[in-house]
């Protein structure tokens, strides 16, 4: 369950992320893999001020083996949503038994992160087997937030097939390349009746500043903020670039222009 406070109720939130019926404070999810070690994870998810924090199933270990912690020790889930995600999956039969088996060790949670990807190179979704196993996981009952590329039309499917959320790449898996084609985040945004995250790609505080400015609901980000040479420290940026970014869409920018425009009215000047 996401983190709550005595001090301020979830329904009173005054601009919530809405998940399959949850409401969160915080629109930036984190990942798990590629700390240094469990502290460090539990130290940057913290400084980002994250609720919803994703983990590979199949790659990261969720409980204590041979007396060491596990990841759920550090992220207990009565303060945090455990997001289990299906990376390393490259059909649509493997990522459907990595979410069963998800739904299992996580106590039938039917919450699931689907990313069926193409390729090891590219790391970019396979959109046939994403779909495939969209419609299997939803018909299990199954609250899937699906991993796609930035095609408004593959979007606006996945949403048609009962998806929760659908979170387009911004650019490819671990590149810190930022969000490629502006235009088509744009339109899958104003298309969406359901929470757009953008998912991969992002490099750094600006990137994700862009994505909310934009309209988008969320950002999920892990080798940003793992990779970066102080991870806390950036697991921060993050953190108020997201808030920033939200309150900059919220607040709606001036629109653009090809020559300047003074700043001070230029009637009724003295002299």
């Amino acid at each position: 369950m996401p983190i709550q406070s005595a001090s301020e109720p979830l329904n009173d939130l005054p601009d919530p992320l809405i998940l399959a019926g949850r409401r969160y404070r915080s629109r930036l999810l984190t990942g798990t893999g590629k700390f240094r070690d469990l502290e460090q994870t539990r130290l940057a998810t913290e400084a980002a001020g994250a609720e919803i924090v994703t983990v590979a199933i199949r790659r990261v270990p969720l409980r204590a083996e041979r007396g060491e912690r596990g990841l759920l020790d550090v992220l207990p889930p009565d303060r945090y949503t455990i997001l289990p995600n299906t990376a390393g999956c490259y059909s649509a039969e493997e990522a459907v038994r990595t979410a069963r088996l998800a739904r299992e060790l996580l106590d039938g949670s039917p919450l699931i992160k689907l990313e069926v990807l193409a390729d090891p190179e590219t790391l970019l979704p396979e959109p046939v087997e994403t779909l495939r196993a969209c419609e299997i996981l939803v018909q299990e009952g199954f609250e899937v937030m699906v991993y796609t590329n930035d095609d408004p039309v593959m979007a606006k499917r996945l949403e048609s097939l009962g998806c929760v959320a659908v979170m387009p790449l911004a650019a490819p898996i671990g590149s810190g390349l930022g969000i490629q084609n502006r235009l088509n985040i744009l339109t899958i945004v104003e298309r969406a009746k359901v929470p757009i995250i953008v998912d991969a790609g992002v490099g750094t505080a600006s990137d994700a500043a862009i994505a909310m400015e934009l309209g988008c609901d969320g950002v999920l980000m892990n080798t940003a903020i793992a990779c970066a040479g102080d991870p806390v420290a950036m697991a921060r940026a993050m953190r108020k670039a997201v808030e920033a970014g939200r309150e900059a869409f919220l607040a709606g920018r001036i629109p653009k222009r090809r020559f300047g425009s003074a700043s001070s009215p230029l009637e009724g000047t003295f002299f």
